[in-house]
């Protein structure tokens, strides 16, 4: 049995103002051709699969075209659960009938907990999707009142898939979650606050692989066979180092797994340059580097003219400046970096602190962690269905986290 696994797509994404739709296209077509080449017996998206849970209708069609050639072109099924930006009833919308077609959507909680059954030489594989859900929600479709955190809730549901497969049988978990001891990036969107969301990995040793998704950096999280395979392309700045693959997954007929990293190009790659104005601009960019999406952090301590459109005669993406002097010390003091980059949490207690001249109190910090992670929920819950109340940030409407 040979899958793909790929996750976090976010289609639709905006990074600093720049629609990425043409370049995640871009990408997604040699990831078409890919699955062509390979011809896996199942393709894997392990949620995240739109940037929001109203997406645009560009991010849309793209999707439509991509599932399309992958499913009738290449005949390779597809899994596909929600992600935490995901809204799971529109994503989940006629998957009985696509299922029949070989698009297994799992966009809300299967109470059933009926596994996809792929078959290869060896026999049955079971897939076991597990989409973002929130712990209330498990809560009350499992009628278990004592979850009341993550960690319970993906204990509970875990439980149920592995009582439903065969002694002995080969066994494969989707699930969108934060594993502990993953390595983060700035682009994620926190699934709680303080900590709340972190489950042990402990709870995929089950499983012959877990194919996850939610954190951007492709790693493993608790063993080989338990493995974020990253983000589809870099999504802030923080991933400049990262490099961006798709995981071909191969079980034997006893289950044992062996992986490898396929790499895919970027249109255009996004990097961090470091250094004095002038040094900047008398370099000369090889080859396309130019054209990548850029974050430079300029050490000049004076003031400068028009430093953007400076910088974007020699390279025209750039998307952001920071100025390190004018932000430590003295009278122009920042939020204590760049704002797209600080959590709410963080905005609010550098806010507070300038503010008030104090930290914030054990107690006032749980309050506010309270009144966001209610603010995260009722933005999730309105993508699940009618408006409730929540709202979408300035800060999110430019950049995604």
């Amino acid at each position: 049995m040979r899958f793909i696994h790929t996750a976090d797509w976010h289609l639709g994404r905006i990074f600093h103002g720049v629609h990425l739709t043409d370049d995640q296209a871009y990408i997604l077509e040699q990831f078409v051709r890919l699955v062509g080449d390979i011809k896996p017996d199942a393709v894997v998206i392990a949620g995240d699969v739109y940037d929001r849970s109203v997406p645009p209708h560009e991010a849309v069609q793209l999707l439509d075209e991509v599932l399309y050639r992958i499913i009738m072109d290449c005949r390779v099924p597809v899994l596909i659960i929600a992600g935490n930006h995901d809204s799971s009833q529109r994503l989940g919308f006629g998957h009985r009938l696509l299922a029949r077609q070989g698009l297994y959507i799992t966009g809300q909680l299967n109470t059933g907990f009926v596994p996809v059954v792929i078959e290869d030489a060896h026999g049955p594989v079971y897939f076991c999707p597990v989409p973002y859900i929130e712990p209330p929600v498990v809560r009350e479709l499992l009628g278990m009142r004592d979850v009341q955190e993550h960690d319970g809730a993906m204990a509970a549901v875990v439980g149920r898939w592995t009582s439903r497969v065969p002694p002995g049988g080969r066994k494969v978990a989707l699930a969108h979650t934060f594993v502990a001891g993953g390595e983060e990036s700035e682009s994620e969107r926190p699934l709680s606050i303080g900590g709340a969301d972190r489950v042990p990995a402990a709870h995929f040793q089950a499983f012959n692989y877990t194919a996850l998704g939610h954190l951007h950096k492709s790693q493993a999280a608790g063993g080989e066979h338990i493995r974020y395979a990253g983000s589809l392309m870099k999504y802030s700045f923080s991933e400049a180092a990262h490099n961006k693959s798709v995981t071909l997954v191969e079980l034997d007929a006893l289950g044992n797994v062996t992986w490898e990293a396929l790499s895919l190009s970027p249109r255009r790659d996004v990097r961090c340059i470091d250094g004095y104005l002038s040094d900047i601009l008398a370099e000369t960019p090889g080859g396309d580097s130019k054209e990548d999406y850029i974050m430079v952090t300029l050490r000049d301590s004076g003031a400068i003219l028009d430093a953007i459109g400076k910088l974007r005669e020699v390279y025209p993406n750039v998307l952001h400046i920071e100025r390190p002097y004018l932000t430590s010390g003295g009278a122009l003091r920042g939020p204590g970096g760049d704002h797209r980059r600080l959590s709410e949490m963080d905005l609010f207690t550098s806010f507070f602190q300038q503010v008030s001249g104090e930290e914030l109190s054990p107690e006032q910090q749980k309050v506010l962690a309270r009144t966001v992670e209610q603010i995260y929920r009722q933005d999730y819950q309105a993508g699940q269905g009618a408006w409730s109340g929540g709202f979408i940030s300035k800060r999110e409407e430019g950049v995604r986290v």
